[in-house]
């Protein structure tokens, strides 16, 4: 096991090659997709400071396995933000860095719910939208990447949604129980699934050994 910064630094100083980069993107040829990845690129570093913000509230508020489920969302979510910013560079195109965002920090109850908020906004309407703007350009490599980033938000709505019903009246008795019931995270560094147990198989979502996979320690 590795602890959450040193995965961190891993992701983001290891570029793995992905199946999908046997092309440059061309900017006169595929001017909707570099956008688009530079778009997304950015969504997901913004939620990947996020949920550290929210994992570090949780450990302040004395709830250190709910922490450790938001480490490992951040953990995914620098690696789908690591893959759209290799395309990007493969391709030789500056990638768009923005100033480091502002983010509101609430008690964990309310950080639990923006981040499943957040999770159902990228699900239902942000993911679909790119894959549409970008499919006439037929980029494939772009749309393989986002399409294992949208399946791997979907694991972590899985994840978070036992969270959401107990983020009303009865959060306390619900944050309570999960600290009584640890689980292990585990990422894949192809791709970002996110899994309570190592496959039986490949991934699941990029179909690569599970040996890819890491698991998240948890915080001492």
């Amino acid at each position: 096991m590795i602890t959450q910064r040193a995965f961190l630094l891993c992701v983001i100083a290891t570029m793995i090659p992905l199946i999908l980069l046997s092309s440059a993107v061309s900017q006169s040829k595929y001017p909707e997709t570099i956008h688009v990845l530079q778009e997304v690129y950015g969504r997901e570093i913004q939620a990947h400071l996020t949920y550290l913000a929210y994992a570090q509230k949780a450990i302040s508020e004395d709830s250190p396995n709910i922490a450790h489920l938001l480490f490992a969302l951040a953990a995914s979510e620098a690696i789908h933000a690591r893959n759209f910013r290799q395309i990007l560079s493969d391709a030789g195109i500056e990638v768009k860095e923005r100033p480091s965002p502002e983010i509101k920090v609430s008690t964990t109850k309310e950080n639990l719910k923006n981040a499943t908020q957040a999770e159902l906004q990228e699900i239902d309407h942000k993911y679909p939208d790119y894959l549409e703007r970008i499919k006439p350009e037929r980029h494939e490599g772009t749309i393989l990447t986002l399409t294992y980033a949208w399946e791997a938000e979907k694991q972590h709505r899985t994840l978070i949604e036992k969270i959401q019903s107990g983020t009303g009246m009865f959060f306390g008795m619900l944050a309570r129980t999960i600290e009584k019931n640890p689980h292990r995270y585990f990422v894949c560094q192809v791709c970002g699934s996110t899994m309570l147990e190592l496959p039986k198989g490949p991934c699941p979502i990029c179909k690569n050994s599970i040996a890819e996979y890491k698991e998240i320690e948890k915080e001492k």
